[in-house]
């Protein structure tokens, strides 16, 4: 049976933290680990956690190549759509969809696509889910 849940991902582009909304509730001022989401265990669901973690994730592969690229992001926000379903029996994550929003003064939407792409191809996360990752990009 499919089941599906959001994570957005907002804080501190310098520090990594920030908060995760989930439709359990609000992790404040939590690394993008979450390590406290297990050892509390409140209303947690696997394909939660794995957004909660692939949106923070992702949003620090990405700061980390803006920064790289020479520009600041002003703010990036994540949502991650995670699609858990059983294959074979085990729950597998099935397809995540990210999508973002971003404010990086002096840099084009092609180039910004071009970098969060790459994000998403070297975002740990990503790279350990075995599953198509979609992209979708807001600019402003």
């Amino acid at each position: 049976m499919e089941r599906t849940s959001k994570a957005h991902w907002t804080g501190d582009l310098k520090t990594g933290k920030g908060t995760i909304s989930t439709p359990s509730g609000v992790l404040n001022e939590a690394p993008y680990t979450f390590l406290t989401r297990f050892e509390n265990a409140k209303g947690t669901n696997p394909e939660e956690l794995i957004g909660a973690a692939h949106a923070g994730c992702f949003t620090m592969a990405l700061s980390a190549g803006l920064t790289k690229a020479g520009h600041t992001a002003e703010s990036l926000e994540t949502t991650a759509t995670v699609t858990l379903d059983t294959v074979d029996g085990a729950p597998t994550v099935t397809k995540v969809h990210l999508k973002l929003n971003g404010k990086v003064p002096g840099i084009d939407k092609a180039t910004f696509d071009a970098i969060a792409a790459d994000a998403k191809k070297n975002c740990p996360i990503s790279r350990l889910l075995n599953t198509a990752i979609s992209l979708e990009t807001t600019f402003g």
